[in-house]
């Protein structure tokens, strides 16, 4: 008995001097200067570091002068989403614009949740203070300043600060990039402006043949996993597609269903906008990684080739001939036309500047190949070529598949046996497959393929024909020619 009332009494007594201390602090709290508040709470601290086993870090959502969003702050709220939506009994969500996930959650403030990397369980929590400040601000919500805690046992510490902080920034940045919305931009002058990219394009619906479409798609994987090779062999982690074809054999589709496949934005880059190297250099420089770089039609942008001969030319005869050198200014047309240089593009695809960031690929587009410099498609430049060409059987049976949700019919065999005679763009086989009465007429739309492929096949045979004549037309002229000059020169002897 004596014994239950002297441990009430000692219970008692904890209980009152916890109590008066928690008055104490709160006396402090309420009536103390700051000063002296903060020199109480600096070496209480360090008292209790004595006795306190563990160790925190403090990640805030906004660093620096200007309250940039903190990229750590931002990895470490995408990491915890999945840890979030299973722990937390608080949580923010967030609708986002994405069919995987449509929404996006996130601890509450002043919520907690654990973490186990192999076998060491830590502990995040969120949480936010407010600033009681009377200085105006053009920043929303500045004045509370959210921040995320870990906190682990100090024994670990090497561990975490060297793989678990990476492991986690690294997670949260690629699960970031695959949740994002991805945009489409367009330069006016040296300024990006975007929309959405919400092209439905896919390697799926792609036509063309299959076993190209495979080894394009390997090629796409091996890169986009390639940061570590690229470093090992000291190249730029960049790689170069030429993609070319006549009209209307899927190039821009090639280009979205790369974007869709690995998740990139797309820069579309349009040369003629472009001032000069410098304003190139400045666009290059405002790209992301994860992004691909197209330049369409780049043989249409300005003739690179022809201009850097004709300027060489006029050059030679202007130091020859001082009378040739132009006296007048400089006409309107000329003072806007863009002054990019060839040597300023393929300092752009391959110089130094180009690797200023990384995982990126560079994409040209061109109907007609032969009309480029060497030295801007050679190898190393643009890596890969491709040629998109005329629509084949089995790009026919994809496109079936899409527009007909047909994989097998009567007429394929004489649809294949066409394609072996005549020639027509994917695009045209799409606008023939294309439905046109509701319900749709598949077998319809089938023999007003055959129908077009029959017209190609005779407008190939009457050109065929055509140029045949032409040809002997051209040869009997020449031999006419020969003899005549033969009959002349004979007399002329005589």
């Amino acid at each position: 008995m004596t014994n239950k009332l002297g441990m009430a009494d000692m219970l008692g007594h904890v209980g009152s001097v916890l109590a008066s201390l928690m008055f104490v602090w709160a006396i402090i709290q309420q009536y103390f200067p700051y000063n002296v508040r903060n020199f109480l709470d600096k070496y209480s601290q360090r008292f209790l570091t004595f006795f306190y086993p563990y160790i925190q870090i403090t990640f805030n959502e906004f660093t620096g002068e200007r309250f940039k969003r903190s990229e750590a702050y931002s990895a470490i709220e995408t990491y915890l989403g999945k840890t979030t939506s299973t722990q937390a009994k608080r949580l923010k969500a967030d609708v986002i614009k994405n069919n995987t996930q449509p929404l996006s959650l996130s601890m509450d403030d002043h919520e907690e949740v654990a973490d186990d990397y192999n076998g060491v369980k830590v502990y995040w929590a969120s949480g936010k203070n407010i600033l009681k400040t009377q200085t105006f601000s053009f920043y929303p919500n500045t004045d509370e300043k959210r921040y995320y805690k870990l906190t682990f046992h100090k024994r670990y510490r090497e561990l975490i600060l060297r793989d678990y902080l990476n492991h986690v920034l690294k997670e949260g940045k690629e699960i970031k990039v695959k949740n994002r919305l991805r945009k489409l931009y367009t330069n006016n002058g040296a300024q990006w402006s975007h929309v959405m990219f919400e092209h439905p394009a896919s390697f799926k619906t792609l036509a063309m043949d299959p076993v190209k479409k495979q080894e394009i798609i390997d090629d796409l994987t091996t890169f986009s996993n390639g940061e570590e090779f690229y470093n090992r062999i000291g190249r730029a982690w960049k790689r170069g597609y030429l993609l070319y074809g006549p009209p209307g054999t899927g190039k821009s589709t090639m280009i979205a269903a790369m974007a869709n496949f690995l998740g990139y934005d797309i820069y579309d880059l349009e040369l003629t906008a472009v001032k000069d190297n410098t304003e190139l250099r400045r666009l290059l420089i405002e790209t992301t990684s994860k992004s691909i770089i197209v330049i369409e039609d780049i043989d249409c942008s300005m003739d690179l080739t022809g201009q850097r001969k004709k300027e060489s030319k006029e050059e030679e005869e202007e130091s020859t001939d001082p009378a040739k050198k132009p006296m007048r200014p400089p006409a309107e047309n000329e003072a806007k036309t863009s002054k990019v240089t060839l040597s300023g593009l393929l300092n752009f695809v391959d110089g130094l500047w180009s690797a200023c960031g990384g995982d990126r690929l560079i994409v040209f587009t061109t109907n007609h190949v032969e009309k480029l410099d060497p030295a801007l498609i050679r190898r190393g430049r643009m890596d890969r070529h491709i040629e998109l060409s005329y629509c084949g059987f089995e790009a026919f049976r994809v496109l079936a598949k899409n527009y007909l949700c047909l994989e097998t019919h009567e007429l394929f065999e004489q649809i294949r046996v066409l394609f072996g005679e005549a020639e027509m763009t994917p695009a045209d086989v799409a606008e023939n497959l294309m439905p046109k009465t509701s319900p749709v007429d598949q077998e319809g739309c089938l023999r007003s393929l055959i129908g077009a492929l029959e017209q190609a096949k005779e407008e190939a045979v009457r050109k065929k024909v055509e140029e045949e004549e032409r040809k002997m037309k051209e040869l009997t002229a020449v031999e006419s020619g020969e003899i005549k000059v033969v009959e002349n020169g004979s007399n002329g002897s005589v």
